[in-house]
């Protein structure tokens, strides 16, 4: 007995002599840890585990550098150079930096014409042009690619926008012909689309107000006296915008449940979604009802990273809208945020997100699942199925939960003519769409193959009714009748 105690704790001791160097080394092991965990929804509508695709990597603060703190920076926007432009709101300027927060100039922060009062936007052309939203100057600003202020564009003349119409300038984007399309605070009719002289050319990509039966009810039994006491139901307005390397432009609206996230086409038709497509979490508890979009950025590959207002959370997209990996959230651990107000993207696949809360930017890079996800991804939307299949492979050996990954599998055996076997991967994926296709090639394939024993059958089936139907009906016509006569016999005995 003493000698099997002895054992114990020889082994005990060994085990902690082990164990004790690790637990005693701070963060050696939590290295790679993050304060959220990765999930992503699956076709139902759930929320499942998935590997983070997105880790804290650092956070540019310039507080005691000769930039000095940001106060309350708005938005972003990330040169092809790579370097930033941040809209620091409560300072009235831009500061612009290289990709690591080294300063490199300072933008309308001097007094005279070009001096700027509480910006909210900023975009930069390829030539370094940078075109401010002068928010509380009502204008839009224009500065040369050292900084030197060229001219402005105040409010547009226009009958179309009327007398009465409050102009107030917040995002812009600047496509290939010079036309701005400008987000204006308070204004639900579109996007301003201005021409490079300053003209209104007219809105573009209004949101529209869905069918609704209530309204339909009281249109119909309301007089018109309370019919115009009744709030006038307006549409939805935007709340950022950005432009890929396309030329689409690429929005964000606040106060709807469905489509937040729209690719508008030159004519400003919705791209993107059909029907309705739900982005951002599902808010079944809490006290948020839907998402509330402030931020967004598509990549070189069309990748979209949207930001959430409401949960502080970041969500990716592939250029079909599908759900690639979400991260972030509210606290003041690195990797979340306390006011997130922006976001954007250096070429390397960095994503920058401005915390206005903090008065800094936090930088999140890839995890090797994210650029397992994002390889796939690409050749998922470009159809190479395919070539695809394999790295999908690899992600549900890394990731079982991750549902797309099985509709991607159930497509590349679609496209070989698999469709038994790309039923299975649609049913795991609970694409009910994509299964019914794949279950209609698959019965027709299934016909074609054993048309011989079908058209075989389909003649003995014919022959088997037509030699037996009229036995059959003479026997049933002879049963009928002595069922008949039997009842009838007896009737005629009472009568006599």
């Amino acid at each position: 007995m003493i000698g099997r105690n002895m054992k114990k704790m020889l082994l005990t001791g060994l085990l902690v002599t082990l164990t004790l160097p690790v637990l005693l080394l701070p963060g050696q092991a939590l290295a790679g840890e993050a304060p959220y965990e990765g999930y992503t929804w699956n076709q139902s509508g759930n929320e499942v585990r998935s590997i983070n695709g997105y880790l804290y990597d650092s956070s540019i603060d310039p507080t005691g550098t000769d930039t000095g703190s940001f106060k309350n920076p708005e938005s972003l926007f990330i040169s092809d150079d790579d370097s930033l432009y941040v809209v620091d709101t409560g300072n009235s300027r831009i500061v612009h930096m290289d990709k690591d927060g080294r300063l490199l100039n300072l933008i309308g922060d001097t007094e005279g014409s070009g001096k700027l009062q509480e910006p909210k936007g900023v975009f930069v052309k390829e030539d370094g042009t940078v075109y401010v939203a002068d928010t509380k100057n009502a204008r839009i600003a224009i500065f040369d690619k050292n900084g030197k202020f060229v001219k402005e564009f105040l409010k547009p003349d226009s009958p179309l926008l009327g007398a009465n119409f409050s102009y107030s300038p917040s995002k812009l984007v600047v496509d290939k012909r010079d036309y701005m399309y400008v987000v204006s605070d308070g204004n639900t009719q579109g996007l301003l689309q201005i021409d490079s002289g300053g003209k209104f050319k007219g809105f573009y990509g209004a949101n529209h107000v869905g069918f609704s039966w209530t309204r339909l009810l009281i249109k119909l039994v309301a007089t018109k006296e309370q019919q115009n006491q009744l709030a006038t139901v307006k549409p939805s307005e935007f709340s950022n915008v950005d432009l890929d390397e396309e030329g689409f432009i690429y929005s964000t609206t606040l106060g709807e449940e469905y489509n937040q996230i729209k690719r508008l086409s030159p004519v400003g038709v919705d791209t993107l979604n059909i029907g309705k497509h739900w982005y951002g979490d599902y808010y079944s508890e809490g006290p948020f009802s839907m998402a509330s979009f402030m931020g967004i950025s598509i990549d070189k590959n069309g990748f979209i990273t949207a930001l959430d207002l409401q949960s502080s959370k970041v969500f990716q997209y592939d250029k079909l809208g599908n759900l690639l990996f979400s991260f972030g959230g509210i606290g003041d651990q690195n990797g979340l945020f306390v006011t997130p107000s922006a976001v954007d993207q250096t070429a390397d696949g960095l994503i920058y997100v401005v915390d206005k809360g903090r008065g800094r930017i936090d930088r999140f890079r890839t995890t090797p699942f994210a650029d397992l996800v994002h390889q796939a991804s690409l050749l998922y939307v470009d159809g190479s199925y395919d070539e695809a299949q394999s790295l999908w492979q690899e992600v549900l050996r890394l990731n079982a939960n991750y549902d797309m990954a099985y509709q991607a599998i159930g497509k590349a055996l679609y496209k070989a003519e698999q469709y038994k076997e790309s039923m299975s991967y649609f049913k795991l994926s609970n694409s009910k769409a994509d299964y019914s296709s794949a279950f209609r090639e698959y019965r027709k394939l299934y016909i074609r193959e054993h048309f011989t024993y079908f058209f075989a059958g389909g003649i003995g089936l014919f022959l088997v009714l037509f030699w037996s139907a009229p036995r059959l009906y003479r026997r049933f016509h002879a049963w009928l009748y002595r069922g008949n006569k039997a009842v009838l016999e007896p009737a005629k005995g009472e009568i006599g």
